[in-house]
């Protein structure tokens, strides 16, 4: 299964974590990233780079010996340690012939919709001119409301947002692993569901300039998979990884994408919203989306969480709060909570997206 994912691939989003970016000095490490870089340029397809290390470069320059809490002193450090991040891109794709365009995002960019296809198009746009876009959050501006969280869910967004082929978590280790810190530890191949025992492997990161760990990596995992786009985690501290994953060998871990991938307009719907409400349906309504392709209707709903416009992103949940869907709601929450609905559907199915 895996060489057949894998077998016409020409588009991919390729995230690049701190640990496999800097040293122990929290310096960008030349000679990993140069031998990333020879990797990347080698392959002669289209390749976006989601690239951390920005925070971690401006640490050192810095003096912190570890990440910030305070807001100000992180932005300080991605502000500084940005533009010294990609003058090192610049300058080691320039020896392959490459150019390179710096793109920095927020999540309110790819959340407004016109604002998320201008996003695609200047990506497409370089791509065609043979430009690797080397994207980060723009972490100097971005406050809590409008972060991604991690490079690991915005690279899994671009992913959606083009959409990729493929994309690659380059991380220290070399993919989920069972029974990690023992000798007898050893890499899952292929994982076809993020569940609660893949979740169980996954632990939090312990890195002083690094956020999320596995856990991220999984909840990015969930995100393409869903859109129908492969997966694969494995270890950027090796020699041509890249080219083993892309030749279909056993390397790190592959998640196995849904097979009905979504279209544009139902991933934008699904993964670049921060719902402000939740509206909770019975067993009934529930069946009737998930299995039926049905509009939600207003006898469905048991009861209606947050304060929303007519026109907002709303998540879908079980009686149990379990969410399983997400669409675009026909009414704001004062309107559902009082039944002041004129029209048969609450949320269209056209509108709809089944997680």
């Amino acid at each position: 299964m895996r060489s057949e994912l894998l077998k016409n691939v020409s588009r991919i989003v390729l995230k690049l974590g701190t640990g496999v970016l800097t040293d122990q000095r929290k310096q960008p490490d030349l000679s990993q990233m140069e031998q990333l870089v020879a990797q990347i340029a080698a392959q002669g397809r289209e390749i976006v780079v989601v690239t951390s290390g920005a925070v971690g470069a401006g640490m050192g320059v810095l003096g912190f010996e570890k990440r910030p809490s305070e807001l100000a002193e992180l932005q300080a450090c991605a502000a500084v340690g940005q533009s010294r991040l990609m003058a090192t891109y610049e300058k080691l794709f320039a020896k392959s012939g490459w150019r390179v365009a710096q793109v920095l995002l927020t999540h309110d960019d790819l959340q407004h919709h016109e604002r998320h296809l201008n996003a695609r198009n200047t990506l497409l746009s370089l791509l065609r001119h043979r430009v690797i876009p080397i994207i980060n959050e723009n972490d100097a501006v971005s406050f809590t409301e409008l972060k991604f969280g991690d490079n690991d869910k915005l690279s899994a967004l671009v992913a959606c947002l083009l959409p990729a082929d493929l994309l690659v978590i380059l991380t220290t280790v070399d993919g989920v692993l069972e029974n990690f810190g023992t000798p007898n530890a050893r890499t899952i191949s292929s994982i076809e569901q993020v569940d609660q025992t893949v979740e169980q492997l996954a632990s939090g990161t312990t890195s002083a300039t690094a956020v999320g760990g596995m856990t991220s990596k999984l909840q990015a995992a969930k995100i393409v998979m869903r859109a129908g786009v492969p997966l694969v985690i494995a270890s950027g501290k090796k020699q041509d990884v890249l080219a083993r994953i892309l030749a279909g060998e056993n390397e790190g871990t592959i998640f196995i994408p849904q097979p009905n991938k979504l279209k544009g307009r139902k991933r934008w719907i699904a993964f670049f919203h921060h719902p402000k409400g939740s509206l909770f349906v019975d067993e009934g309504a529930k069946k009737a989306l998930r299995e039926a392709g049905k509009s939600l209707l207003p006898p469905g709903i048991a009861r209606c969480d947050g304060e929303f416009a007519a026109g907002e992103i709303v998540r879908i949940c079980d009686l149990d709060g379990t969410e399983f869907a997400r669409g675009i709601c026909d009414f704001g929450s004062d309107a559902i909570r009082k039944r002041d609905l004129p029209r048969a559907e609450v949320v269209h199915r056209d509108n709809l997206v089944v997680l």
